[in-house]
């Protein structure tokens, strides 16, 4: 079992024996264990950015990682003066803030060992911010280590991935989540199978689903939609809540945040209690508010795309069932082949048996063309509209 700063990162032996061996070669001393820039990669939900945040916390820690100390604790909070944690929400990094990282990197520890700067969304540095960052990989300060996070090598711009080690996690196993679930955040066995099978392998999502309630009752909303979509007006309708419900998921999420924003950019600006506003603020709200209609926007893609992956998890058990892949005596399991959903068994089987698998594959199909076209900025309503009515198909269900 992995322990210290290592403890959470489930299904990920092999990659944390990288990292150790890194955390343990002597400082100033060549090394083919260490390097300079990492290259962390891995599907959504393996745990990147926390493998990356328990590196950085090693690398500060005389034990290379307890998990006890000052460094240990610091480092994994985003507290420690020698750790930057970068993360946005907003659709890009751009070149500023990639130069004043460069210039973060440059500076000499202030207490640690290293001064190490943590990009978990290094999928998202704009070609310009990449140019900026070249240098400092190319010619780094002594005790400086960048870790790049990114869901595959190919997410990263070629000249930087060229330079950097990588590391892949891979997707933990839901036995693995579950028993993480039940050990770290005391949730009862059965609901912790449950949520790590429905999670498929992305830790988040499973702890999500576990351990909120409201989070269930979503996901068993979306449950229910191919059981309950007989007509055209119940396509627009579902298509409309769904975007609905993702605008007010993004907006509660956002709201604290785009206040403090709001107000700290005011008191930069020196607005008086009168509400007077000075000089050339204007432009400045607006690139805020800029900004975080980017950043809201971005949430509730995600929110939607959320939406799309149930989907695909409920299709992927109906053909399941539908071609004999999945045998009923192991639907439940935790490992080998067995329903994502195996909660909902009763409707899987009834949609398999209403459908066709060429139906099945086709509606999969319709959903990863939603996807594609949320990524390229397609009209989310117009999206979902599009996808529900190709889900009904030609041959409308008989349940």
């Amino acid at each position: 079992m992995l322990t210290g700063v290592w403890a959470d990162l489930v299904g990920q032996e092999k990659a944390v024996g990288v990292l150790r061996r890194a955390t343990e070669s002597q400082p100033g001393r060549s090394s083919h264990a260490m390097s300079h820039a990492w290259l962390i990669t891995g599907p959504p939900g393996s745990g990147r950015s926390n493998a990356a945040k328990a590196f950085a916390a090693a690398l500060q820690c005389v034990d290379h990682g307890c998990g006890q100390c000052n460094a240990c604790r610091t480092a994994l909070s985003g507290a420690h003066p020698d750790v930057t944690l970068v993360r946005t929400e907003a659709l890009s990094i751009g070149v500023d803030e990639v130069r004043e990282l460069v210039r973060r990197a440059a500076m000499n520890p202030v207490h640690g060992r290293h001064q190490v700067v943590v990009v978990e969304d290094a999928d998202r540095i704009t070609e310009r911010g990449a140019d900026a960052l070249l240098k400092a990989i190319e010619e780094p300060a002594p005790k400086t280590v960048w870790l790049l996070c990114a869901p595959t090598p190919e997410d990263v711009i070629v000249t930087i991935r060229s330079r950097c080690r990588r590391l892949h996690l891979a997707t933990p196993r839901d036995e693995a989540v579950a028993d993480l679930l039940v050990r770290r955040d005391g949730i009862a066995p059965e609901l912790a199978a449950e949520a790590a099978r429905a999670g498929q392998g992305h830790i988040g999502r499973a702890r999500r689903l576990a351990s909120d309630q409201e989070a269930r009752a979503r996901r068993s909303a979306i449950g229910e939609l191919p059981t309950r979509l007989r007509s055209l007006g119940d396509c627009l309708q579902a298509a409309e809540d769904l975007v609905n419900q993702a605008s007010e998921e993004a907006a509660a999420a956002t709201a604290q945040v785009d206040s403090a924003e709001r107000a700290e950019l005011e008191k930069a600006l020196g607005f008086g209690s009168s509400g007077a506003r000075p000089r050339n603020a204007q432009a400045a709200m607006r690139d805020l508010e800029k900004q975080q209609s980017a950043r809201l926007k971005r949430l509730q893609r995600d929110a939607l795309d959320r939406v799309l992956t149930e989907l695909t998890a409920y299709h992927r058990d109906v053909l399941a069932i539908q071609t004999g892949a999945v045998r009923p005596e192991e639907e439940n399991a935790l490992r080998g082949a067995r329903l994502v959903n195996a909660g909902w068994s009763g409707a899987l089987h009834r949609v398999a048996d209403s459908h066709s698998p060429e139906h099945t594959v086709a509606t999969i199909d319709a959903i990863l063309a939603a996807r594609n076209s949320l990524e390229r900025g397609v009209t989310p309503l117009l999206v979902m509209e599009t996808l529900l009515i190709a889900m009904t198909g030609a041959d409308h269900a008989r349940w």
